[in-house]
This record gives structure tokens, sequence and C-alpha cells, in this order.
């Protein structure tokens, strides 16, 4: 008789993991802390999450067989990133439960479903219409008009896969540069700010959320997150509430990040939904009571839901490769810093735009906050 899916899974059982980056990698010391075993399984080898678990399969996702013989040695399995072969989590899902399962997966790893999943439930979002064809890419600019932003469907995330068109003699241009593939063109949205809830959901449907962190980027790429946003409390109200019917109508179990465009109106736009651990929530580790990550531990073996409560200000500053360019970054100089805490991912090799590590720094306000771990990753290159 399989046991029920609201018994808990406890302390001592093994969590798998499908995925091997940092997120992962973070989501297994919490586990680890908590006296969980972790299995990881992944095609790559001495893995930052491997690094960190007590047994690293690196195998091919496709090699469904292995996959199973996999689910087989653990209790339960989580996701570390969305770009996993649905196929693979239907077969680990035939031993054990896979939180969040491969409906979430499904939407959210193809973003036209998943724009058309937010419209048909009534969530705001950009205007936008499917492309298949450079024909129905110039129609579609006629309607929406400029600018624009072309998206690839699948495997797009830090930038990846998209182009903006400003004038009709660029859209040959940019079909050509997502591959002309199914596509995705979305009306550009004229934001004042970019906004990220990271929010939890157990099996029971208990919820439980971040409240709403502000993103600045550099060059499509996270660069720094700021908790609590520089919004009015009226604005997090409505994020949270968007965030809490977008988990209920994808009936999801586990950590999800909704990413949000404010406008200077205070309209928000739903931008996309990462259905695992949010890079802008690396700061929950330092900043609140429960680090995402725990919250993620807690919600696939059905404990409790952990208190968010951000304890101070709080801003992550990524650590991206180009750091790495001309020497090994001065570590000491940025840990000279107070209240500046450094997370590394373990990875092998540096190369520009790849997430390396991040620091986080904690103050009495936002602004010092923010001034703090900038000066501290000013002083890793000596600047």
């Amino acid at each position: 008789m399989s046991p029920s899916p609201l018994q808990p899974i406890l302390p001592g059982a093994t969590i798998g993991i499908l995925g091997s980056g940092q997120l992962g990698r973070m989501l297994a010391l919490e586990a680890r802390r908590m006296g969980y075993r972790v299995h990881v399984f992944s095609p790559e080898r001495h893995s930052p999450t491997g690094q960190v678990a007590d047994l690293e399969i690196a195998m091919p996702y496709e090699e469904l067989d292995a996959v199973r013989a996999f689910a087989l040695g653990v209790d339960v399995i989580t996701l570390e990133f969305e770009n996993i072969p649905l196929a693979t989590v239907e077969a680990a899902a035939e031993y054990v439960p896979v939180r969040p399962g491969s409906w979430v997966l499904h939407i959210t790893q193809h973003r036209l479903r998943e724009k058309c999943f937010l419209e048909d439930a009534g969530l705001p979002v950009t205007p936008f219409a499917p492309i298949h064809s450079l024909e129905e890419l110039r129609g579609a600019l006629d309607h929406l008009g400029y600018p624009a932003v072309l998206k690839t469907t699948a495997f797009g995330y830090d930038g990846k896969g998209q182009r903006k068109i400003i004038a009709l003699e660029e859209a040959e241009a940019a079909w050509e540069a997502v591959g002309e593939q199914e596509a995705i063109l979305e009306a550009f949205v004229p934001f004042e700010r970019e906004l990220s809830v990271v929010a939890t959901r157990g099996v029971a449907g208990d919820f439980a959320h971040y409240g709403t962190i502000e993103n600045l980027h550099w060059n499509h790429i996270l660069d720094l997150s700021l908790a609590p946003a520089r919004v009015p409390p009226g604005c997090t109200e409505q994020a949270v509430a968007l965030t809490r019917a977008v988990l209920e109508q994808l009936d999801a179990v586990g950590v999800i990040c909704v990413e949000f465009f404010l406008r200077e109106d205070g309209t928000l736009f739903i931008n996309e939904i990462a259905p695992r651990p949010h890079n802008s929530g690396h700061l929950t580790l330092d900043a609140c009571i429960t680090s995402q990550f725990e919250q993620q531990l807690r919600a696939v073996c059905g404990l409790p839901l952990g208190s968010t409560e951000l304890l101070r200000p709080a801003a992550m500053a990524n650590l991206l490769g180009h750091l790495w360019e001309h020497d090994e970054p001065d570590w000491a100089a940025a840990c000279t810093h107070p209240g500046v805490k450094l997370h590394l991912y373990g990875k092998a090799s540096a190369r520009a735009g790849r997430k390396m590590g991040h620091l986080t720094a904690l103050a009495s306000t936002i602004e010092e906050a923010r001034m703090r771990v900038l000066a501290a990753r000013e002083a890793l290159v000596g600047r």
C-alpha cells in the first residue's frame, strides 16, 4: 500500500534532484543540514550539486531506465530547473512523487503555452501572438506595434532566445536570430521596475511568500536584487495575490517564482513563471528565517512551511564569469566588508555571463544594503 500523499517525508529520507547546478547545490546543503540524504541525477559529473550530494548519477536525461533506477533509490524528487524532458519526469513519477509535477513543467517550459495558460486564467499578461513564419511575424508586428520582443517558445532564460524589434525592416533578421523556429511575439512593456515574488505552495495547498523583490539586470542577466522592493504596499499585495492565483491554477507543490513588469501607472504584468527556486530569492539564505531552498525542501516533503520573515533589508549581487577575466577575484577584500556574505557555486571554469556565485549584504536600509554589496563586489577586482 503506497503512503498517503499528505504523509510527511521526514529527516533521514533521501531527496532526489533532477538537475545539478547551483540551485540544486543550495537545496542539497539545506537538506543535509536538516538530516536528509541527497541523490542527484544529471548529465554532468563533479557538478555543483554533485559536490555536496551523497550520490551523483551522471547520465543523460533520455536514459529512462536509469531515471527509473534513480527514482527507486529516493523518497521524493524535485526539479532543479525547468528544461528537463517531460519523459524524464514522467518516468521518475512512476515510482515516487515528483514535485512540482509534469503538468507544471509542461506549461512553464514553453513560453506560448505559459502565456495562453495565464491569459485563460484571467491573469494580466502583455499582448502576444504565436509565430510560425516570417509572414506571421510581419502580420503580428502590424497588429501589436513597435517595439516588440520576439522570443523562442522553449529553452530561453537570461535573455537567451529573444530579439527586440523596433521597425518592420528588422523582422527578417530577428526571425533568423531565433532560428526560424516556433516563437512568440510580445508587445514591449515600458516598465518602471522589474519585480519577482518567490512563493511556496505545500501539498495541502498552504501558501507562503517573500513579498516583492526588486530586480535590476545587466545584459539581460540578473545583476542585483533588493528586498523589500521599493514599491508601495498596495503593489506588493497585488503581486502576491496574482502569484497565489498562479500557484493555485497550476496546482503546484514547491517553490515557484513569478516575474512581473511594473508600469509607471502601477499596472502589473506577469512576465514569466519559474517553477523552482529563483536567482532573486538567493538573498533569503541570509536575510530570512527560512530560505527559499529550505522552503522547497519543506514543501516537497510535506512538512509545514517555515516563516518567511525578512530579518533585515537585503541586497544580492550576482558574480558573473567576467570577474575572473584577468585573475582570481580578491575574496579576502570582499570579506572585509561588514554584513556581506559570500556564496560560491563550485563551478570548474568561468566564462562571460556564467553565474559563478553571489554576494548578499544586510543593512538597516535597502539603500545601505545596495551600496554595501556593490562595494564588496567592486573590491573583488580592485576597483
